[in-house]
């Protein structure tokens, strides 16, 4: 295997491969790129056994072959390299040598026959999710998603796609953030699936600078194509929760307050909470809303003040300081909407007004307050 390609295609192809590399891991093989040089060009590849990622890379081709290796060092000699440095590859029986105009750098490969089979794509279809629709997915729903490998299920984000409604879901046992859209696509797909969270935020880059993104599905793969560049997931095998019969029907106190106020006074409140449980207590009387903390272990309490609009019977209510303000985070509104039943009843937030053809809701479950 020979070939030659700049230090710039090189380091952008491996920066992005490296995303796909495992930090540790019992298979040795898994630190390595897939180089596969052939007739139609150079194609490069890396695998967690979670994630895939490949891509091509702009090159002169001497001679075919291919092999594994070791990622790191080849991103780092890249990346030492002044731009448009010529990088030439050869590979002779697992050594590598790399040549440039300033030196030669060897490293050992290993069998290219070693490295994992790329996921089959087979019955490949559509699943009509724009970059647009999936960018406002992820940013609204993805942080909720469980981090807790003994509940596989929880570790990815839901979506249900029919006719005229797209959904997407995400929980984490302690909250829950659900997203839903018309669906205006006359794509193949209509179905369930629970896509792993960690290729979400992989393919969020390329959403976020906007650009256009296929999004195809079979029975156990999840694919991306973005350019020159695709990316693999395999599909979490796992039946979701029946989340909507945690979601309350009858939270009937209602308490419409700023958001960004409420995210504020709950961000400085809880730096004088037990890091351990995270409290803070929010109290709704008339038209104040009370945000406050104590712990005792250090003798450090905190109260702030806000005007709300509320009309219902005082109400007092615990929550985890962590969570509370993931979900104010993440809730794109000026104005929220938070509806309360009990003090131990799951407590529901929404935006003052949401936009056409989408709407948004998050839960979260409240924690006993301290006698």
């Amino acid at each position: 295997m020979k070939y030659s390609t700049s230090k710039n295609e090189l380091q952008s192809a491996l920066q992005k491969l490296s995303k796909a590399v495992p930090n540790r891991s019992t298979l040795p093989i898994l630190s390595c790129v897939l180089i596969d040089v052939s007739e139609t060009g150079v194609l490069l590849r890396s695998t967690d056994l979670e994630i895939t990622i490949t891509t091509s890379l702009e090159s002169s081709i001497e001679e075919q072959g291919s092999a594994a290796i070791p990622l790191q060092p080849l991103l780092d000699i890249a990346a030492e390299l002044p731009d448009d440095t010529r990088i030439e590859m050869e590979v002779n029986d697992k050594n590598v040598k790399i040549n440039t105009d300033f030196g030669t750098y060897d490293l050992m490969g290993k069998d290219a026959e070693e490295y994992p089979a790329a996921p089959n794509t087979s019955n490949n279809i559509e699943t009509g999710i724009d970059s647009l629709l999936l960018n406002q997915i992820i940013s609204t729903v993805s942080f909720a998603v469980s981090k807790d490998d003994l509940k596989p299920a929880l570790t990815g984000v839901y979506f249900k796609v029919d006719s005229d409604l797209t959904t997407a879901v995400a929980t984490d046992g302690h909250r829950l953030a659900q997203f839903l859209c018309k669906n205006n696509t006359k794509e193949a797909f209509t179905g369930e699936v629970i896509i792993p969270k960690k290729f979400l935020n992989t393919i969020g880059s390329y959403v976020t600078n906007k650009e256009d993104i296929s999004l195809l599905i079979n029975d156990s793969v999840f694919t991306a194509k973005i350019g020159m560049d695709t990316i693999y997931t395999r599909i979490i095998d796992e039946k979701f929760p029946d989340y909507e019969s945690v979601i309350p029907k009858d939270n009937d106190k209602e308490i419409k307050v700023d958001r960004k106020d409420l995210l504020a006074a709950v961000k400085r409140v809880s730096i004088f909470s037990n890091k351990t449980t995270q409290q803070v207590a929010m109290k709704a009387e008339s038209s104040k809303l009370y945000i406050a903390t104590e712990d005792p272990e250090k003798a450090s309490k905190a109260q702030e003040k806000l005007a709300i609009s509320y009309e219902g019977e005082p109400m007092e209510i615990g929550f985890n300081a962590s969570y509370l303000k993931d979900v104010l985070s993440h809730l794109n509104s000026n104005n929220i909407i938070l509806k309360l039943n009990t003090p131990i009843s799951a407590s529901l937030f929404y935006p003052e007004k949401d936009k056409e053809g989408e709407t948004v809701s998050m839960l979260l479950m409240p924690i006993r307050l301290n006698e």
